[in-house]
């Protein structure tokens, strides 16, 4: 089958997203078919209060890619974008809502990669809730966009088996890839694929995730079982976290991370034997927990 082109001789694609899961993305998409323009958050200050750029921000520069860095998208980043004659809008992990005359303004379509296999776990968090309900199949979708969030016709799926000691972080990376490499299939052959519309009988939803979604009680754990998925599904953050008290009775946030590992508010991450080398006295509650 034949590729399909723009008129320019090559697609040009635009692409939308903030994080350093959406530069797994953007960098396999740049090394196959090229990147004309990415929009990104403008710098934000790190813990030191610094201003620092994305990741995408600096992949941008480091290509020699324009970049288009905004809090919103209004009219001015519209005629912006405009300008580029796009065929296509790529939309991965990005964040931010298109509002409708962003989506229709690509020749060809505006295409969102989510991390489901759609149309379960539309919104903004489906890979933590893959983990936490104990799914042992979760994939990516690419999919047509439309006013509704995540709710646009399918273009094409990929599965994936979640290994047993699979966090967010791991899931994320793995199918931010998967999502990439399977786009580029679409957009070479993209109109010999029939957008599928989803079951709406069949949807559901997540919300963004929250510190306090994190949170267990020390005295009422949850069971090994949900704690060990909790563990899993909000690293790299919120954290499975409690509140203890420690030698001088200081109440401290304790956060549980995979592999075993501890980290106090404050403190460096270490392994439970470590930690108890310091707190013995956190010997008959940890075995309560693990």
């Amino acid at each position: 089958m034949q590729s399909i082109k723009s008129e320019r001789g090559k697609l040009t694609i635009v692409f939308f997203g903030n994080t350093k899961y959406s530069l797994i993305g953007a960098k396999i998409i740049q090394q196959s078919l090229g990147l004309s323009c990415i929009v990104t958050i403008p710098n934000r200050p790190d813990k030191r209060g610094r201003l620092l750029p994305s990741p995408l921000k600096n992949f941008a520069l480091e290509k020699n890619i324009p970049v288009v860095t905004v809090d919103t998208l209004d009219e001015e980043t519209l005629e912006r974008l405009k300008l580029l004659k796009p065929d296509f809008f790529v939309v991965e992990d990005y964040g931010l809502f298109l509002p409708d005359n962003f989506l229709t303004l690509p020749k060809l379509a505006s295409i969102n990669i989510h991390h489901s296999l759609l149309p379960k776990y539309r919104g903004p968090s489906p890979a933590p809730n893959a983990i936490l309900n104990g799914d042992r199949i979760s994939g990516v979708t690419v999919m047509k966009m439309v006013a509704e969030v995540d709710a646009g016709p399918i273009l094409a799926q990929k599965e994936y088996t979640l290994k047993p000691d699979e966090t967010t972080d791991s899931l994320l990376t793995t199918l931010n890839k998967q999502g990439a490499e399977l786009l580029i299939e679409v957009l070479k052959d993209y109109k010999n694929y029939t957008p599928q519309p989803q079951d709406e009988k069949k949807a559901t939803l997540t919300e963004r995730l929250k510190k306090v979604d994190g949170y267990f009680d020390i005295d009422k754990p949850p069971s090994p079982q949900q704690l060990d998925r909790m563990i899993r599904a909000y690293y790299p953050w919120p954290n499975a976290w409690t509140k203890i008290r420690i030698m001088n009775h200081e109440l401290r946030i304790m956060k549980l991370l995979p592999q075993n590992m501890i980290q106090l508010e404050g403190g460096k991450p270490m392994s439970i034997r470590d930690f108890l080398n310091g707190y013995p006295e956190m010997r008959e509650t940890l075995e309560k927990l693990i």
